[in-house]
Order: C-alpha cells, then structure tokens, then sequence
C-alpha cells in the first residue's frame, strides 16, 4: 500500500490562476507548517510553489511536480518597538496592504492593487509606478531545496527591477521595516493608488498582468530611447502593432498593449502562442527581447 502523507489533500487539482484557464496539478499539498514543507520537499524537491495565481499561467497539460500552497503559512506580528512585521509567505498581499493601512503601519500602501502573496511578491519583487517590495525587506526566511533553514538579510538580496535572486529558495516568511502614519493620509495614498490602476488597466480581464518586463534598450533607437534606459513594453506592443491582436481564445488589451488576456472557457496554449508571437513582432520591429514576467508550468518544465 502507497503511503499519502496528510499534507497532500488533492489529486488532479485544479490551479486558480488569474488567467482562469489552464491544466491540474497530479497533487496539491497543504503544508501546515515548515515541518511538513520539509516532507513535502523529500517526496519531490522539484516541487513547484503555488501562491496566489496572479501572475502564472499553467499549460493545459497540467504539471506533474508536486504543487504546494503555503496558504497555512499566515503569520502576522508587529513589533512595535522595532518597527517590524513579520509575516508568513502565505499571507495575501492586497489583504495585508489594507491590515496594515488600517493600523497606521506605512509602506505597503503603494503596492496597492497587485494581487500576490508575500512568498510571491518577494520572489519577483513585485512593484509598480510607485514602489516596489523590496523598499520594505528587512528580511527574508527560507528553506532551500534540501529543506535547511535559510535567512537573507536585506543586504544580501540581490533586489532589482522584478528580480531577487531568490527563485531557488522556498520562501516561508519575512520582516518588512514599516513606519507608523496617520491611517487617514493611508488610506487616500491607497486610494489613488488604485484609481491609477484602474485607469490604466484592465482589472477586470482574465490576465496576469503585465506580461513581458519593461527591457533597458543594448541601443539607441529612434523615438523610443537612449542605450540604457528602461522603457515600457507596453508601448513596444503598442507600436509593434500587437494592441488588439488574437489568436484562437487570447488576446492583447486594447486597453494596455503589456496586458494579455484569456477568454472565459479559453485555452493557455493560445496564450502561450500570443506570448511567443508578441515576442517575435516587437523583436522584428525594434529588435529588442520581450523577457517574460508571467511564470508558465507546463510538463515539459517552465
């Protein structure tokens, strides 16, 4: 007889993903707590770390690796005297944001509007227009594949533009540093925060957000910038010609060329197809890469 460890609690479990279509995972587990994470790495230490689905897309396939949700993971303690937060990598961002603006705790507010956990906005130092994670680390805890403890202080992040050189550690919590304020003033920074994004974007589409990272120009090019500077790859499909464009049950925004969405009932292998061909058109065009933002699972690896 198999044994199932208790922590696994599906089977051909569906992934909830911000894109709304996609394959299963062959098991889902639970972990309650870094013990049983532990476990969890020695039945697969390949295994694939689901959070809050917002910026990943699964092929139709689905993926075979053991997929695990640290949603058990939920800390949340402030320390006032050090002026730090820790929380558990589970814990849903734009919940946290709104916790944390109602007590009086500055310096999330401006990630107001991204939809994450905290293990995956560490991960991809989710930001935007006005701020990103990384302006709040303190510290990071982790554990790495063979289940050993880790701790990365600030310093020893490599934190840049949707990067943090984290990717090979499984987060299981941090320390943010935040400011005491006047919950009022926060809560009309969040605000207009959010009536920024929802001027600017699509909020309501299937879609995982902004799907390509904005790309520093290796060239100067003639009404698009200087060697150098990062510019937005929205504007790069928008002058590519790829606003509007579909393909089978996938689209680019109209609204924002650097936003793909996915059909109600749609397939992700026709968002794959839109990715690599917006990729190839801003290419032939500009001759600059599109580097993904959004994460893809498939069987054959990501």
């Amino acid at each position: 007889m198999t044994f199932i460890a208790p922590f696994i609690t599906e089977f051909q479990a569906p992934l909830p993903t911000w894109f709304k279509v996609g394959g299963r995972a062959d098991r889902l587990a639970r972990p309650r707590d870094e013990s049983e994470l532990r476990s969890a790495l020695d039945i697969d230490p390949e295994l694939l770390i689901l959070g809050d689905g917002a910026n990943l897309l699964v092929d139709d396939d689905g993926v075979s690796q053991l997929v695990v949700s640290l949603s058990a993971l939920g800390t949340f303690r402030w320390d006032a005297a050090a002026g730090l937060l820790t929380v558990g990598a589970g814990v849903n961002l734009p919940k946290l944001i709104t916790k944390t603006v109602r007590e009086g705790l500055s310096g999330l507010e401006v990630l107001g509007g991204i939809p994450a956990t905290i293990g995956g906005a560490l991960v991809m130092n989710a930001g935007g227009a006005f701020g990103q994670i990384a302006d709040v680390v303190h510290a990071v805890y982790a554990l790495d594949r063979a289940g050993r403890a880790v701790v990365r202080r600030r310093d020893e992040i490599e934190f840049s533009y949707r990067h943090s050189g984290l990717n090979d550690l499984i987060i299981t919590g941090a320390q943010l540093r935040l400011t005491p304020g006047d919950p009022s003033a926060l809560r009309e920074r969040l605000k207009e925060v959010m009536a920024y994004k929802k001027r600017s974007q699509p909020m309501a589409d299937n879609s995982a957000g902004c799907a390509f990272k904005n790309p520093t120009l290796l060239t100067d090019i003639d009404g698009v910038g200087t060697s150098g500077q990062r510019v937005s790859a929205g504007m790069l499909i928008d002058r590519a010609g790829c606003k509007g464009l579909r393909l089978g049950s996938a689209s680019v925004s109209p609204v924002h060329g650097n936003f793909l969405t996915a059909d109600d009932g749609g397939k992700a292998r026709d968002v794959i197809r839109l990715i690599a061909e917006v990729q190839r058109r801003v290419f032939d065009t500009f001759g600059v890469p599109l580097e993904r933002e959004v994460v893809v699972w498939s069987r054959a690896g990501r």
